[in-house]
């Protein structure tokens, strides 16, 4: 199989997965090109491996890119702020703090459940993903990464503090 082969296969399913990750197409088209990059890069890593399934490598290799891409980011804003000497807030603390209160407790919710958990709750809430594209992502079912979601979204809903698995 080429590369170009390769693109064609998995490329929207990439993307798609990267779009749940940064929920910006423009973003999610870059690093999409940059994973397949360092998956060309890196091709013998995966045959030599050849414990994973080829997707689930292929997200691996998203997943790091976009973290890279944060970090970036991350740099690049405290860079930003360090250079600009006044700071007129347009809104007041309090004010942030209402508008953020719901979508804080539920991140504080879905911090507290397992990382496979809070992924595929991200994927299906943010990525629009199906949970066949959610199963496929983790080489599981369909079905599989339905009820992993159903009590995922039963653990936040009845605010249990710890996920055991």
């Amino acid at each position: 199989m080429n590369t170009e082969d390769i693109y064609q296969q998995y490329g929207s399913f990439i993307f798609k997965y990267l779009l749940t990750l940064t929920n910006d197409e423009q973003s999610a088209e870059e690093l999409t090109q940059e994973t397949f990059y360092q998956a060309i890069k890196s091709i013998n890593n995966f045959h030599e491996n050849g414990k994973a399934k080829f997707s689930t490598w292929l997200c691996s290799i998203a997943k790091n890119v976009w973290l890279q891409e944060l970090h970036r980011e991350k740099k690049r804003h405290q860079l930003a702020e360090s250079l600009s000497d006044e700071k007129a807030l347009s809104y007041s603390l309090e004010e942030e703090y209402i508008r953020n209160e719901d979508k804080i407790g539920f991140f504080k919710k879905a911090h507290q459940l397992s990382e496979k958990k809070r992924e595929i709750l991200y994927l299906r809430l943010l990525g629009d993903l199906s949970f066949k594209e959610i199963g496929s992502i983790f080489g599981e079912s369909e079905n599989w990464a339905r009820v992993t979601f159903y009590r995922a979204k039963q653990l936040i809903r009845r605010g249990d503090k710890v996920d055991e698995s």
